[in-house]
């Protein structure tokens, strides 16, 4: 007698489960609030993606072409994987310091796995996530970028 007791038991709270499942769902079929679903590809042209999304590692520049990266090495360090490669070179300053300046600054967009560890332990604030998401290409060797673009150089405030 117990045992078909518990039987029902589960059923009706099933049941329950069901019915309040339906009614969240049901009140979105009949007046839908915020739409979130994108019709993608359709929409590509007026495609806007949140401000939270992780897209592929970018290094921001200003019109001057200058950047904030120091080469310190710490986004490198900080990689999980090994998808930052940082090419650094020294030169003499104008006061007669010697200074590490880039290279190149590599991304390999087919390493990273987007955890955030580069972006958030910079401390120059340098990386930043783009909102780049079509990545699928036929060769590799495309899915390895280099962030600072040709000619940049580093901002003079960044220390």
């Amino acid at each position: 007698m117990k045992a078909v007791i518990d039987y029902l038991k589960d059923i009706f709270f099933g049941l329950k489960t069901l019915v309040t499942g339906m009614r969240v769902t049901g009140r979105y079929f009949i007046s839908p609030g915020e739409i979130i679903t994108q019709k993608y590809p359709e929409n590509r042209d007026q495609l806007k993606m949140f401000d939270r999304y992780k897209g592929e590692v970018i290094m921001p520049h200003d019109g001057n072409n200058q950047h904030h990266c120091t080469g310190c090495g710490i986004c490198q360090i900080n990689c999980p994987n090994g998808s930052i490669e940082i090419v650094t070179r020294k030169e003499m300053s104008p006061e007669g310091k010697e200074i590490r300046v880039i290279d190149k600054h590599i991304y390999h967009l087919d390493m990273c796995t987007f955890c955030a560890l580069c972006v958030k332990t910079c401390p120059s604030n340098a990386l930043a996530f783009g909102h780049d998401f079509e990545n699928a290409v036929f060769d590799k060797a495309k899915l390895t970028k280099i962030l600072n673009k040709p000619g940049s150089s580093l901002k003079k405030e960044v220390k």
